[in-house]
């Protein structure tokens, strides 16, 4: 039983994670519209973003002591806003076009593609992990369920 929640609860908050993405996409979908821009519409979610993590650092008492460390962290490391930002931008502009299944079908698809790719070189740190073929395979899946999902 310890060894089901072990792997439930850490995956009911990945489902959860999930559907907090669909949820982003939909409403910032509807705000590209009333905004007229996707860019303004990223950015007032980035805004929003913001504001929540400063309130969720405030509440748990985090210490800002850490800006100090800033100076010992390499240059890429701070890339990743860029990232999230060019997935809410895309998901701003596709989710209309082709709507919520086929676009996070689509992206589950790179984000597997992509951790394949990771865990097979280690980037980024990861421990590396060899891509076999049951992996392949899954990937594959994914691959048809964005081919079977799209309408």
């Amino acid at each position: 039983m310890r060894i089901a929640w072990s792997f439930l609860g850490p995956a009911l908050l990945a489902v959860g994670a999930g559907a907090s993405f669909v949820t982003q996409s939909a409403l910032n979908a509807q705000l590209r519209v009333v905004l007229n821009s996707p860019v303004r519409a990223s950015f007032v979610s980035y805004a929003g973003g913001t504001l929540a993590m400063v309130i969720v650092a405030l509440a748990m008492r985090e210490s800002w002591a850490y800006v100090h460390d800033f100076s010992r962290s390499s240059w890429w490391l701070w890339t990743g806003g860029f990232f999230g930002a060019i997935y809410v931008v895309i998901s701003i502009v596709l989710l209309p076009r082709i709507g919520a299944a086929t676009l996070f079908a689509a992206i589950v698809t790179g984000q597997m593609v992509a951790s394949l790719a990771f865990d097979q070189w280690g980037l980024f740190g990861l421990a590396p992990r060899a891509v076999d073929l049951s992996r392949v395979l899954g990937a594959l899946l994914l691959v048809a369920g964005v081919v079977l999902i799209r309408r």
